[in-house]
């Protein structure tokens, strides 16, 4: 079995994680998509779902009202998370000041919605509940990153061109 070592640089040159996505294209992306949903579903919590809610069944009308609070809270929690590294990512915040509102809001896990009365649900708040749960688990992910983030370390050489050498060297042989 042919193994290599890696040297890496100074740890002043270690990559943080955390800090390179925040300042990223993606993050921005992220944040957009973030905050329109937000705001495209307190739009349909004031108009349109009102009147789907009045729609609905006797018995769908608890679970209306139970499944958008969960909705409600869960986006409350994304857009909190999305400001406070968008804070970080515009020098507003430092990684420290960041993690001490991370215990103010605390990102929780997403109970799962019960199948029998979630597909009693307007479709229209069906797909903002699977797609706010889909966003808070991208994000729940993300905070797991940062958070557990410790600088990286870059290699002198790149793996892949260290095992080039290698192979080059095996065949030269």
């Amino acid at each position: 079995m042919i193994g290599f070592d890696v040297t890496f640089r100074d740890e002043r040159d270690w990559v943080d994680f955390g800090q390179t996505y925040v300042g990223s294209e993606a993050f921005r992306v992220l944040f957009r998509e973030g905050m329109a949903l937000v705001e495209e579903t307190a739009a349909y919590l004031d108009g349109d779902g009102r009147e789907e809610s009045r729609l609905i069944s006797r018995d769908a009308t608890l679970s209306y009202a139970s499944e958008s609070m969960r909705l409600t809270t869960l986006l409350m929690q994304v857009a909190s998370w999305l400001l406070v590294q968008r804070a970080v990512a515009e020098g507003e915040l430092t990684a420290d000041q960041a993690l001490q509102e991370k215990n103010r809001v605390r990102l929780a896990t997403a109970e799962p919605p019960k199948p029998d009365s979630f597909s009693l649900l307007p479709v229209r708040l069906q797909d903002l509940v699977l797609r706010t749960r889909r966003l808070h688990a991208r994000i729940l992910h993300l905070d797991t990153l940062i958070s557990d983030d410790r600088p990286m370390p870059i290699p002198l050489e790149s793996p892949v061109a260290a095992q080039q050498g290698l192979l080059r060297s095996a065949f030269q042989r």
